[in-house]
């Protein structure tokens, strides 16, 4: 019989380490299902939006990072730290290009409902495409028209999704309980790590989540 195994996931776009911890998450994955292949795994990713107070046009990125840290050269350790563990799963992160710290309700709102409409592939490559459009290409994604054009480079009709978008920085509600930081992996919901974990740790936890499920139907 097969056996499952879910993994809940909490990020959100602006935060590196989110962008860090998927790369890691699918490392992982890939070394387990070369284990154990007959564990279907299923992932489901929450939207959590970590700064509800910007304003819809967000804020400079610099200056909110300059407030934040302190000085300018706090965010230059800061961002070659990320920069380099980026680097060590592929990814590649251009602060230089970002201008705005925007406002993600919008961003979160758009990737839930094109998850509600039920074809992963564009899911998917929605995902990928609104992280690389921060990260990569310096791009507003609290910006609507922004969001509309980046739906539609994924093969996502704009009238399926401009609903959703109410560029009026209404906070974005997300999942029932949220999480306590980002990026959150939950593993079928008993077991949960916090921060940008290595794949070698959240492989370990998919296995540990596994055999606690079968223990407790065993002893059922």
């Amino acid at each position: 019989m097969s056996r499952r195994l879910r993994i809940d996931v909490f990020f959100d776009f602006i935060c590196p380490w989110c962008l860090i911890g998927k790369r890691q998450l699918e490392h992982a994955q890939v070394q387990f299902r070369s284990r154990q292949p007959d564990v279907q795994i299923t992932t489901v990713w929450h939207g959590v939006q970590l700064l509800p107070q910007l304003p819809v046009e967000g804020e400079p990125f610099a200056d909110f990072y300059r407030q934040r840290l302190g000085n300018a050269d706090a965010v230059a350790m800061r961002q070659a730290q990320v920069q380099q563990a980026a680097k060590a799963v592929g990814v590649s992160i251009d602060f230089s290009r970002i201008g705005t710290m925007p406002n993600t309700a919008d961003a979160h709102r758009l990737l839930e409902r094109v998850s509600v409409l039920g074809n992963p592939a564009r899911r998917d490559a929605l995902f990928e495409r609104l992280f690389a459009a921060y990260f990569q290409k310096g791009e507003d994604l609290g910006c609507r028209e922004t969001l509309l054009a980046i739906a539609r480079s994924c093969g996502i009709e704009a009238e399926a999704v401009a609903d959703c978008l109410k560029g009026d920085a209404s906070p974005f509600d997300g999942f029932p309980g949220g999480a306590s930081g980002v990026p959150s992996f939950q593993f079928d919901r008993r077991m949960t790590m916090v921060g940008a974990q290595p794949a070698e740790a959240l492989l370990g936890a998919m296995s540990e989540a596994l055999k606690e499920s079968a223990r407790e139907r065993q002893s059922i």
